[in-house]
């Protein structure tokens, strides 16, 4: 009786183990499970783009909606997500896609921390990983710059205002030293706290609807040059 009852409790044990890995879905590898098995083979003529990235690029598609329909373009953000969150869910959220293109828009929430401490390098390592990954995959790559932030409001002090313009000078630097396009988004936004003014942004992070009119044409420029 006593082996069975320890057997019992050790098969609860294993079970909760199970269920909490299951749960554990870190890179949200679940989020766009069903939506990409509905994504059919892009056919011979079609320049197929995806955009990678966090809550600013979900959030493009849920305020601006217009600028993505009748496009070939597919939006692959998750709100909070870090860069190697993103480069975990590469392959099934980009890659097996078939893009001619990914413009990737990334770095601001591995800053904020919000997946633990992040150096700019290893920042940077994802960064070009995802990049390597692209190139690897005929796929050609916009590396978008970090869009300003004086300060987070979930996470107060760490001071965005100085580590954003750091990084995205590493970003454009490994654009240009590997032949990709670098979208510089920070400088056409940024005001002179090297903050994102309310005008684009009411919460100074995410873009209203008058950020993203900003960001529009500057990013079909840059899909229209990678092209070519």
């Amino acid at each position: 009786m006593k082996h069975s009852k320890t057997a019992f409790l050790i098969l609860i044990a294993i079970m909760g183990l199970s269920n909490m890995v299951q749960a554990q879905d870190w890179a949200a590898l679940g989020h766009f499970k069903e939506a990409n098995q509905n994504v059919v083979p892009p056919s011979e003529d079609e320049d197929r783009v995806v955009f990678m990235g966090n809550s600013i690029t979900i959030g493009w598609l849920n305020s601006r909606p217009g600028f993505f329909q009748g496009k070939p373009y597919i939006n692959r953000g998750i709100s909070g997500q870090t860069t190697p969150q993103m480069l975990l869910r590469f392959r099934q959220d980009v890659i097996d896609l078939q893009p001619k293109v990914v413009v990737i828009l990334a770095g601001t929430n591995d800053i904020a921390g919000n997946t633990g401490p992040m150096t700019l390098e290893q920042i940077m390592d994802n960064m070009q990983s995802m990049a390597e990954l692209a190139h690897q995959n005929n796929i050609k790559v916009v590396l978008s710059s970090v869009l300003p932030a004086f300060d987070y409001p979930w996470r107060p002090g760490l001071k965005p205002n100085e580590k954003i313009p750091a990084l995205n000078k590493m970003i454009q630097e490994y654009a240009k030293a590997n032949g990709h396009i670098y979208l510089d988004y920070f400088s056409e936004m940024v005001d002179d706290r090297n903050g994102l003014p309310k005008k684009y942004a009411e919460d100074e992070v995410h873009p209203t609807v008058e950020g993203y009119k900003v960001m529009e044409p500057m990013v079909e420029e840059a899909i229209a040059k990678v092209l070519k």
